[in-house]
């Protein structure tokens, strides 16, 4: 029998000898609690859970009330943690119009992160994708006076452009506004900075093959300086070492409104990876469940702006990062057909074989796939401090990212009952060997 059999089997032992953990089953009580919470915080009355009309505050705030709800202890003040950020936002008007033909925000077109704001009718600019290869040509176009004009261009000749001289990207700054044309899918973001111009993506499919003569363009844009959100934290006292920790965290925010009508729900990313810290709380807040170690439950903020609120964490620790056994990060779990998806498995590897033989024993997803280090979620600035941590994610359809169709009514969360047994199953495991490397 080779090594790594024997420590499955000496690892799966352990586990079958604790107690049996309280499934969560896919009967309708138990999803419709997550349901519920998952409409609630992809609702509009949270404004996809941003920074305009206070969508992130109002989710926080909600998050307290669970938390006490559930019996957490309080980590800070009322469970919230605040810092500041700054983030480009769209809280007003955001039109595109030509031709007589009104585009719809977040369906037809959106706004760049970085946008400036503006009001802007005037010519359009096609740019020349000859300057790439053609001497010529890029000097007639830094001649080209663009200062009345909208200057279109295509998604790929805006990535090429940054390995131009910057006298390139100084010119097209020029232009009164900027269009880029997206081939797939508008994929929105959040930037900490303004430009000075309107930029906008449009869905190339809703662009007319004959380019409009004239263009009209509004954008209200507001750059939010030292803007006060939160980390939302609370935990469980341990029943025998409660001076060491299990974590579980998922980020609650997401990118908010854009213009007065279109707002990005946030459904699977990541009102479901919030509604799954939730259920994690309800079962290990049972007394007959209570783990011998603290577990600790934390809900970041501003993930979308940049992993802000997990950084602001590790850097303001409420907890000793050293005595974290192992955290468990959660995003993206509204899927799952597909089984799932964990970072930095090829890390610890240890504890990646014991997720891969906890789950081929229940049955829990058709797959695991590790992966490596990835600054891709909350778990990064935590692995960075030298805490072993995992980022799990499902794999299946919808794909919705980043976009006004994230919604909550799309997830068919096949593989929600599963990874949260398979959590359990981790995370009382871990509460009961050493540390994992």
């Amino acid at each position: 029998m080779t090594g790594s059999a024997t420590f499955r089997l000496a690892a799966l032992g352990l586990l079958l000898s604790l107690p049996l953990a309280e499934p969560l089953t896919a009967s309708a009580q138990d999803l419709d609690r997550v349901r519920r919470t998952i409409n609630q915080l992809s609702s509009p009355a949270l404004h996809g859970r941003g920074y305009v009309q206070g969508g992130a505050n109002k989710a926080a705030r909600l998050l307290a009330q669970r938390f006490a709800q559930i019996g957490l202890i309080p980590l800070a003040p009322d469970f919230r943690q605040p810092f500041p950020l700054t983030v480009n936002t769209f809280p007003g008007k955001l039109s595109l119009r030509f031709d007589g033909q009104q585009l719809r925000p977040g369906h037809d077109f959106i706004a760049e992160p970085e946008s400036g704001g503006g009001k802007v009718s005037g010519p359009v600019a096609l740019f020349d994708t000859l300057i790439f290869s053609n001497e010529a040509a890029g000097r007639r176009f830094l001649q080209q006076p663009l200062q009345n004009h909208v200057l279109v261009l295509r998604q790929r000749d805006a990535e090429r452009l940054r390995t131009l001289p910057e006298v390139f990207m100084r010119h097209v700054a020029t232009a009164r506004a900027r269009i880029t044309l997206v081939p797939n899918k508008l994929t929105a973001s959040l930037a900490d900075y303004q430009a000075t111009q309107p930029q906008l993506q449009v869905l190339a499919e809703r662009w007319p093959q004959t380019a409009p003569r004239q263009i009209a363009i509004t954008v209200e844009a507001v750059l939010a300086a030292n803007y006060t959100t939160q980390n939302v934290i609370g935990y469980l006292r341990g029943t025998a070492q409660p001076d060491s920790f299990l974590v579980v965290t998922a980020h609650y925010d997401h990118l908010g409104r854009m213009g007065k009508r279109a707002y990005f729900p946030g459904a699977n990313d990541n009102a479901s990876g919030t509604a799954m810290l939730l259920e994690l709380a309800e079962h290990f807040a049972k007394p007959e469940n209570r783990p011998a170690y603290s577990i600790a439950f934390l809900a970041f903020g501003a993930e979308e702006a940049g992993l802000i609120g997990s950084r602001y964490f590790v850097q303001h620790p409420l907890i000793p990062l050293a005595q974290i056994r192992f955290l468990l990060n959660l995003d993206l779990e509204g899927t799952g057909q597909d089984g799932a998806t964990v970072v930095n498995g090829r890390i610890h590897e240890r504890a990646y074989q014991q997720l891969v033989q906890l789950n081929e024993t229940g049955r829990y997803l058709p797959a695991l796939a590790a992966r490596g280090r990835s600054a891709n979620s909350d778990h990064a600035p935590f692995s960075e401090a030298g805490v072993p941590a995992f980022f799990l994610y499902l794999r299946g359809q919808p794909t919705f990212y980043h976009d006004v169709l994230d919604r909550s009514e799309t997830l068919p969360l096949t593989g929600f009952p599963g990874i949260y047994k398979l959590l359990l199953d981790f995370l009382r495991l871990q509460g009961a060997s050493s540390p994992s490397k």
